[in-house]
């Protein structure tokens, strides 16, 4: 029976993408929890009396008061969502390279094509990572009295708010993902592209180390242009649900009083664990991707 369900899967090019992107996805979240609710606090930190005065003060204050735990606040959610979210960029990604191979079947894709087929992922990764990322950012955030995991916090705000509760800041997560995967898988498949071009080996030939490499500037090239939109996605998605309560009355609006208040800094706050995050997680992202998919095939 186990050999006739891994002859299916070896079979069916989306089965086996979408299982090796869920495994890349499982890995990103254990190796990267710690940094995101570090980057997350310090981006949704009141700015008139900040909890944290940098990143060191935030990791010592979080392990404190909360433990080690404090450090994966909010994981159940990405732990299942990101899983998801991973394999729908990796079952996007590669059906547009397939279908835009087509055309032109001996010459690899251009830069723009790689660009679309990225953002594109991304655009469709964002119907699960939006209400996922809301709902872990509200979990990472709150550092008393809340909500007592992730089911208790999609019931309230589902309870209260509806659908439009849980996809708050859905827009921002849309135009994230676009602008973010499309440099994403753009860089890393250019630079594996590359490697194929210049050694004359094929995709399963290149080493480990040079995967590991390119997923870490893979993750430099996405975080480098769209943090300041995440910054804004973040501070929406843990400001408060009453409409009558709310900071912020728009993504617009939102960057004008970052902009009034604290400058062109205030969209990068949480930009050094964000980086300090990226090479370690988008290598072992890709890595599990990758081997996933030599041991499929």
């Amino acid at each position: 029976m186990t050999g006739l369900i891994i002859i299916l899967i070896r079979s069916n090019q989306a089965i086996k993408d979408c299982l090796s992107g869920t495994f890349g996805g499982i890995l990103q979240v254990l190796f990267g929890q710690p940094f995101d609710t570090v980057k997350v606090r310090l981006q949704t930190q009141s700015r008139t009396n900040p909890l944290y005065s940098g990143m060191l003060d935030c990791v010592r204050k979080t392990r404190a008061k909360e433990g080690f735990a404090g450090f994966y606040k909010g994981t159940t959610t990405p732990l299942v969502g990101i899983g998801a979210c991973v394999s729908i960029q990796f079952v996007v990604l590669e059906y547009m390279k397939r279908t835009m191979s087509q055309k032109n079947p001996d010459l690899p894709l251009s830069n723009a094509q790689l660009c679309l087929a990225g953002g594109m992922a991304g655009v469709a990764n964002s119907v699960v990572s939006g209400p996922v990322e809301h709902i872990r950012i509200r979990l990472q955030a709150q550092t008393g009295a809340g909500f007592s995991g992730p089911i208790d916090a999609i019931s309230q705000i589902y309870r209260s708010y509806g659908i439009k509760g849980i996809y708050k800041g859905q827009m921002m997560t849309v135009l994230r993902e676009g602008v973010g995967y499309s440099a994403y898988f753009a860089a890393y498949e250019w630079l594996v592209q590359r490697t194929m071009e210049t050694q004359h080996v094929s995709r399963k030939e290149i080493p480990t180390t040079q995967i590991c490499l390119y997923g870490a500037l893979g993750g430099y090239a996405m975080w480098g242009m769209m943090y300041p939109l995440d910054v804004i996605k973040s501070k929406l998605q843990t400001d408060n649900l009453d409409v009558s309560k709310r900071q912020y009355r728009s993504a617009l609006d939102c960057a004008r009083q970052v902009m009034a208040t604290e400058g062109p800094k205030g969209f990068f706050r949480g930009f050094g664990p964000c980086m300090l995050r990226a090479a370690p997680v988008n290598a072992v992202t890709f890595l599990g991707f990758e081997t996933a998919m030599r041991f499929l095939s």
